[in-house]
């Protein structure tokens, strides 16, 4: 029902900044929320931000409050991350997330997933 393409993940170093895009197609009329979820290796999959695509209000991880920017285009479908001040504990695969809730800071609230994208930041 629906798909979710990401693009932007690379690797830098730290300090630096990144911009990840998320295109949805499809139902995309149905989604009420967009979000973004990372799993660095070894680790469970967590909450990095989420954006109501109707009202554009945010939610963000204590870890990343203030150093990240998450924000939509609904005409285009997508949704950005726009990392700054990289630390190399962001390193994971960080992945897009859809939800035809209001909710979407848990896994468990999701309904689509992208692929994921690899971020990966050196000291």
């Amino acid at each position: 029902q629906l798909l979710l393409v990401e693009s932007g993940g690379g690797s830098v170093q730290a300090g630096g900044s990144l911009r990840l895009s998320c295109a949805a197609s499809g139902r995309t009329n149905s989604l009420d929320s967009m979000a973004w979820f990372r799993q660095a290796p070894g680790k469970e999959r967590e909450f990095v931000a989420t954006i109501r695509r109707f009202t554009g209000s945010t939610r963000y991880s204590d870890s990343v409050k203030g150093r990240f920017v998450i924000s939509k285009s609904n005409a285009q479908n997508t949704v950005d991350l726009r990392m700054n001040v990289l630390r190399p504990e962001d390193t994971a695969v960080y992945y897009c997330a859809a939800s035809r809730g209001a909710a979407a800071w848990s896994p468990m609230q999701v309904d689509y997933w992208g692929q994921g994208t690899q971020v990966s930041v050196s000291s």
